[in-house]
């Protein structure tokens, strides 16, 4: 039986400090969360749809922090694993300029990577999604969060659940030809691809001709091809053709996260079944909404908030 509105999704959420500045003079930290799909299950969550995460946390503290979130943004974390024998992941952020903060990881060995397939093969048990959501971080991880991640995708195809795939290439976690070579055999899983123009390649054969990534992609049966700009907006390639939408015009805060609501944007109007140009518009518009707000997911919107960013400078809403 398939859920009709219910997205899954699965990989690490970590607990996540942000400094003030240089991380070596010290001073305070705000403690939060983030992980690139949890930070997409709570945008979907706040816009209304049923979302469950199938990650794994340590059985630790810093766990706790991730579920307790997690469950507080109306995300279901039944599916969630706590791992005795790892213990939850850790980030940093470190603004180091206005526009540039580095990222320091502590996940190796932690219980994200260790994500079991026995937990993906649980989530499918009782309904399986109507949607499967996965990055490219997660087969990253290690072996097993790569099985899990290969588990899910054949249990997806059985259940005729669409598949979504965001890229998210993460240089720091392995090279563009580990991430090519298992993103590759992918392909044939995927309804909906999800990438920035550089990381197109990372799921094409070599020979493929460069110019025209996006209809080879299709050619392959990919459904969407979805090209993320960063300020120039984004594309959306189908069978009908290519459309392009504007980002929309915001006071940049901060733009960690911001690929994660654009991502939520466009699947939440998937899953109300609206056109594409509809679908790249709410993308486009909680995109503007993270980059607008600091934190990874904190900005995220709810329904009801969409429409705030057509209103005028120096708007009070009463």
């Amino acid at each position: 039986m398939t859920a009709p509105d219910t997205v899954l999704t699965l990989g690490e959420t970590m607990v996540a400090l942000r400094g003030s500045g240089p991380l070596k003079l010290g001073g305070t930290m705000n403690v939060s969360v983030a992980g690139a799909e949890s930070n997409v299950a709570v945008g979907l969550a706040r816009l209304g749809h049923a979302v469950r995460w199938a990650g794994a946390v340590g059985d630790d503290e810093a766990g706790e922090l991730v579920l307790r979130t997690l469950r507080a943004e109306g995300v279901d974390v039944s599916p969630a694993t706590r791992d005795p024998h790892a213990p939850t992941g850790l980030i940093l952020f470190e603004p180091r300029l206005p526009e540039v903060t580095r990222v320091h990881y502590y996940r190796a060995g932690s219980a994200g990577s260790r994500l079991a397939p026995d937990a993906v093969e649980a989530a499918f048990a009782s309904a399986a999604p109507r949607l499967l959501h996965l990055t490219g971080i997660t087969p990253a991880l290690g072996p097993s969060a790569a099985e899990a991640c290969r588990r899910a995708l054949r249990l997806a195809r059985e259940h005729g659940t669409q598949v979504c795939l965001d890229v998210n290439f993460r240089a720091r976690l392995w090279s563009r030809q580990e991430a090519a070579a298992e993103l590759r055999e992918w392909l044939p899983y995927v309804d909906v691809l999800i990438a920035s123009d550089d990381e197109l390649p990372l799921c094409l054969p070599e020979s493929t001709p460069a110019d025209a990534p996006e209809e080879f992609l299709l050619a392959r049966g990919v459904r969407e091809v979805v090209v993320k700009l960063g300020a120039d907006g984004a594309t959306a390639h189908t069978a009908d053709g290519a459309l392009r939408s504007p980002a929309r015009e915001v006071r940049a805060v901060d733009a960690v996260g911001a690929g994660d609501a654009f991502v939520a944007g466009y699947l939440s109007a998937l899953l109300d079944d609206e056109n594409v140009a509809s679908r790249l518009d709410r993308a486009v518009t909680t995109g503007a909404f993270a980059v607008a707000s600091p934190g990874d997911w904190e900005g995220a919107p709810t329904r009801a908030e969409l429409p705030l960013l057509g209103a005028g400078p120096g708007t009070v809403v009463r």
